[in-house]
């Protein structure tokens, strides 16, 4: 199991106090005060125990509410699986999809927990290749030179920020439905979406296993509370794991996510992070080659190849002579990696302009 390079790149930016952040995928925005008021109202009730593995009855209603609302899709509450963060949703999807041996199909670049979580459950990671040319998507064409036993994606993406395209998503969904090849969709970026939405794999198929969670658009990161939607046919099996890998579902982050769609105040964080898009990318592309104008999410990949050809070094070079930390791309994989740092627009313009002032007198003077 490889490292989780952010993280050590994290520890250290912590060194600096002048440290510009671009390196994290954690919003710092404060969730909506109803979450705060619903947190303290469950504390002075003593919600102390453990909830049932599914989780709270009236949080898995609002859920399925929001899918029909979104979607137009109808969900079962039994589907629904609260989960500590997305981390325990994808542990419940592998484990009821694939065996050991079994083989998963991932993008190369994409989020590295994935392969990590197939390593400890011995699952063969199969990586394909996208890049700009693809426009990072993964197509039916890749899936066919595979043998798979199920496949992995997100949208909008990690590292990228794109959407994928509806008639390649619905393609792909059809395609592993006919191939009996399980398709888990990571739609934890759903809501920070610029100019358009992303679609859910559930309005495809019933079939999908559907992950998402509270800690991006929400705000709450540190509530580590996921969920994942299964197949009808996988809820006593889903429950099983459920009860033996975690129990249940933080119980306090459950009662403080009640009051989380607060549909004015996502309006808010969506336009924030909007704006902050629109500067940092503006920006970026002058500094560096930028493949694709992220569509959700709050990362932008570039290419930072007419400077250095390790963008591990050239990560570790800007975090110790400038305090600017980013993630360099090898954190997401090997394919053309090497030439790309991630960016992460997750504090405001202000903070931001700091380091882009700097990247510029350093990168410029040395170019």
């Amino acid at each position: 199991m490889s490292s989780f390079i952010v993280m050590d790149i994290v520890r250290e930016a912590k060194k600096y106090k002048d440290t510009v952040h671009f390196e994290i995928g954690q919003p710092d925005l404060p969730p909506s005060w109803h979450v705060k008021e619903a947190l303290h109202k469950a504390v002075d009730e003593d919600r102390f125990s453990y909830t049932e593995s599914h989780g709270l009855l009236e949080l898995r209603q609002l859920i399925a509410k929001d899918y029909l609302e979104k979607y137009g899709v109808f969900v079962e509450t039994d589907q629904i699986f609260l989960t500590p963060g997305t981390s325990g949703a994808f542990l419940i999807a592998y484990g009821l999809t694939l065996q050991s041996g079994a083989n998963l199909g991932l993008s190369d670049p994409s989020y590295p927990c994935y392969k990590n979580f197939a390593h400890l459950l011995d699952i063969n990671p199969v990586f394909m290749p996208i890049g700009k040319e693809s426009r990072y998507e993964l197509h039916v064409e890749d899936l066919k030179k595979h043998k798979l036993d199920a496949v992995h994606i997100s949208s909008p993406t990690n590292p990228i920020g794109n959407i994928y395209e509806t008639k390649n998503f619905k393609a792909l969904i059809e395609y592993c439905d006919s191939k009996n090849i399980a398709f888990i969709s990571d739609e934890l970026y759903h809501g920070l979406t610029y100019e358009i939405d992303a679609n859910s794999a559930l309005e495809f198929s019933p079939n999908a296993y559907v992950i998402n969670g509270f800690s991006k658009f929400y705000c709450m990161p540190g509530s580590r509370l996921g969920w994942i939607i299964v197949p009808k046919n996988k809820v006593r099996e889903a429950e099983m794991i459920a009860q033996n890998l975690f129990i249940s579902a933080p119980t306090l982050s459950q009662y403080g996510a009640l009051k989380a769609f607060d549909n004015s105040y996502l309006k808010e964080v969506k336009e924030e992070f909007r704006r902050r898009r629109d500067y940092l990318f503006e920006e970026l592309k002058e500094i560096f080659e930028v493949d694709i104008r992220p569509q959700g999410a709050f990362y932008i990949w570039a290419d930072v190849s007419k400077y250095s050809d390790d963008s591990f070094e050239f990560a570790q070079e800007l975090l110790k002579k400038l305090h600017v930390a980013t993630t360099p791309g090898v954190d997401f994989g090997e394919n053309e990696t090497k030439k790309y740092i991630r960016f992460a627009y997750t504090r405001d313009i202000e903070h931001m302009k700091v380091g882009i002032n700097r990247l510029k007198k350093h990168l410029f003077e040395k170019k």
